[in-house]
């Protein structure tokens, strides 16, 4: 029972994933119902078969505050697709203050990128300007929707909720 499925507010907005088992227990208590299904994959009991759920709906609508994605170590990773914002390397890689914190740089989304430990130490604790390098991408902060559709495995099936073609 390995997988995820997407699950939709009742105005049918994406509003997170959750394990196959999860949206299992949403369908069964009557709080969810199953938009999609996979064709190829089904739950068998000893009693019964039941679809293998892709995309489930809520059928009550839930106030989602706004959801922002976490600044951490992975996420930054993922954010940079596992590759030095320097030069280019998918090797060794750690993470980097662009305005080092000792000269007044903080932990945020656009202060923190993908380094391999060579630029890192490169770099050191000077500007940029100071020791001539570039950034690749300019640093920035993904939103909920952007991390959903870039960062995780999208079924075809998930694409019209999440605004993709």
């Amino acid at each position: 029972m390995y997988g995820k499925v997407l699950v939709l507010n009742q105005d049918y907005q994406a509003i997170s994933i959750c394990s196959v088992e999860r949206a299992l227990v949403l369908v069964f208590l009557g709080k969810a119902e199953i938009v999609s299904e996979c064709k190829d994959k089904a739950i068998h009991t000893v009693n019964a078969v039941y679809p293998f759920p892709s995309i489930i709906r809520l059928m009550r609508y839930i106030i989602m505050p706004y959801k922002k994605v976490v600044l951490s170590r992975q996420n930054i990773f993922r954010r940079d697709n596992n590759t030095c914002q320097y030069c280019g390397s998918k090797q060794d890689l750690t993470i980097d203050h662009v305005i080092p914190r000792s000269r007044g740089g903080v932990d945020s989304w656009e202060n923190c990128v993908t380094a391999c430990r060579k630029c890192n130490h490169k770099k050191g604790d000077l500007f940029l300007g100071e020791v001539g390098m570039k950034l690749l991408r300019r640093p920035f902060k993904p939103n909920y929707l952007m991390f959903l559709r870039e960062f995780t495995t999208i079924h075809e099936d998930w694409k019209p909720y999440l605004y993709i073609s």
